[in-house]
């Protein structure tokens, strides 16, 4: 089995449900994600998920000098940033595409996929 980085990507710019349209589209899309998560669990694919809040509230650290350097805000200026992934455990990469897939559909979102290298 191999870990696998499935990470949504939304848009910088929120409205008042995040990129839902509406309160109830974001309460179905919420709804559905928890379903998968259990799903996630149950088929033995979970290893850890999370939603991150605005990329507003981001601190870059460059620690390579002689002090680190903290920078408020995002480290790069994009029209979208990451907003949520989960890390699963999977045989191989057409099982992380196959429930990255349904992840998607749950979430209403674009899905990225990347495998883990392997050395750790």
């Amino acid at each position: 089995m191999a870990h696998y980085l499935l990470s949504v990507h939304g848009p910088a710019d929120m409205g008042e449900f995040g990129s839902y349209g509406s309160r109830e589209e974001m309460e179905e899309a919420f709804a559905e994600t928890d379903a998968f998560n259990e799903q996630l669990k149950a088929d033995g694919y979970w290893v850890f998920a999370g939603g991150l809040q605005s990329a507003s509230t981001a601190t870059v650290v460059d620690g390579r000098g002689e002090a680190p350097v903290l920078t408020d805000g995002p480290y790069l200026e994009t029209k979208e940033y990451l907003g949520g992934f989960w890390v699963i455990d999977a045989p191989d990469l057409d099982v992380a595409l196959r429930l990255a897939a349904a992840g998607s559909q749950a979430c209403r979102g674009k899905v990225e996929v990347r495998p883990f290298d392997g050395l750790a």
